[in-house]
């Protein structure tokens, strides 16, 4: 074990608005033994335990003459864990990974065509918005490793964003991360790959390369051909938005494409707007790119988190132009977001009745199907059965509804 030439060393966050995290230095000292300092208003309680766990991770590396100083304000344990690991890597020279266990409950994993209505951006460095972020009713949970973190936290960031994934229940939100570029992105894949991350968000994606460098790496850290990691290329240039049809085919491993406008706006020198008329091509081109690809077209955050009424407006506007779920920036506006993006009670009626017209002209050996004086083609129907499904999953419509149909 080689030793770092720094003494010192640190990790986590402190401050007045800081809570279920924690601030640790760590240096080496004197003496023969490990030493833990701990403040923390929970010390009555859990500072055995916290040093216990601190102790099994000095063990785990191997060190000997570490003294680390906690200052504690109510962070979990694999927060702690995670936290102490950084600091000590910044000390000595180990590549290995002190791991929890995954829970029983995030082993599951998603399909293909799982609803992406919402997805719920979380900073990676900040665990106390990650213990109960699946209590929101997000379709998804997105730890994030790349804007949210600054550039000297990216190494503590994924070491934390490791051990939330095998630690936090989202409650079956889909599990996803997105990674940084670059050298950064790779070392993000490294460290998430094997805890069942269920889909990798691909920022600044501008050419299919950038999808086949992810893929490579995935599969060699899998040791396998990659089959259960979905991927979501963003893209968020002129340059990605000429290119969107290749990146959306790239990868059969590729379920949605999204948009990113704040990054798309600056690239074409002008200002984001609420009515979204300087990016309407971009994001047209988007859902038929995606469309044309078989694949899920995704809009972006809506950044006012606190104008519900006219995060209302810009999904209605984004539904019409095909985007089947957009990112959120706050937990408030999951609900909106979710609601405005299910089926309303007219589509739900007319898929009913182009779906029950399809059963009966299929029982009575017709070829041609006919609701009111419009003929309906097969993809009709295909878009009526998805709505019913779609109605059904987001509990608008009972899974036995033919049973009450008139």
């Amino acid at each position: 074990m080689l030793i770092s030439t720094i003494m010192i060393t640190f990790s986590g966050n402190k401050g007045d608005d800081v809570r279920s995290d924690c601030y640790i230095e760590v240096s080496f000292h004197r003496g023969k033994e490990n030493i833990v300092h701990l403040q923390s208003r929970v010390e009555s309680l859990y500072g055995n335990s916290i040093r216990e766990l601190c102790h099994e991770i000095f063990d785990f590396y191997g060190v000997k003459n570490v003294i680390a100083e906690i200052l504690d304000t109510g962070a979990l344990p694999f927060v702690i864990a995670a936290r102490l690991e950084a600091a000590l890597k910044k000390l000595i020279d180990d590549k290995r990974d002190f791991l929890f266990e995954l829970l029983p409950q995030n082993s599951y994993q998603t399909p293909k065509d799982k609803h992406r209505r919402s997805r719920l951006y979380l900073p990676g460095n900040n665990p106390k918005l990650m213990i109960n972020a699946g209590i929101h009713s997000a379709d998804g949970i997105i730890l994030d490793l790349e804007d949210s973190v600054s550039p000297d936290k990216k190494e503590e960031a994924r070491i934390l964003v490791r051990n939330a994934l095998c630690q936090v229940d989202l409650y079956g939100a889909e599990r996803m991360v997105r990674i940084n570029q670059g050298t950064n992105g790779i070392a993000d894949l490294r460290c998430i790959v094997p805890y069942n991350v269920n889909l990798i968000l691909i920022p600044k994606c501008e050419k299919p390369s950038q999808i086949h460098g992810v893929e490579e790496e995935i599969s060699r850290i899998l040791g396998k051909e990659n089959d259960s990691i979905h991927l979501m290329p963003i893209v968020e240039s002129a340059l990605g938005v000429e290119n969107a049809y290749h990146i959306a085919s790239a990868s059969p491993n590729i379920v949605a494409m999204a948009i990113g406008l704040e990054d798309y706006t600056a690239d074409i020198g002008v200002l984001r707007t609420d009515e979204g008329r300087e990016s309407f091509v971009a994001r047209s081109r988007i859902v038929n790119a995606a469309c044309a690809a078989g694949i899920q077209p995704i809009d972006s955050v809506f950044s006012d988190f606190e104008d519900l009424d006219a995060l209302a407006n810009n999904v209605r506007d984004s539904k019409a132009l095909g985007f089947v779920g957009m990112g959120c920036i706050h937990p408030r506006q999951v609900k909106v977001v979710n609601e405005f993006f299910a089926p309303d009670e007219k589509e739900i009626e007319k898929a009913k009745r182009i779906v029950f017209a399809f059963h009966k002209a299929q029982k009575e050996g017709k070829a041609v199907v006919a609701v009111g004086s419009k003929m309906v083609d097969p993809p009709v129907v295909k878009r009526a059965i998805q709505i019913i499904d779609d109605a059904i999953a987001t509990r608008k419509l009972a899974k036995n509804w033919r049973d009450s149909y008139d």
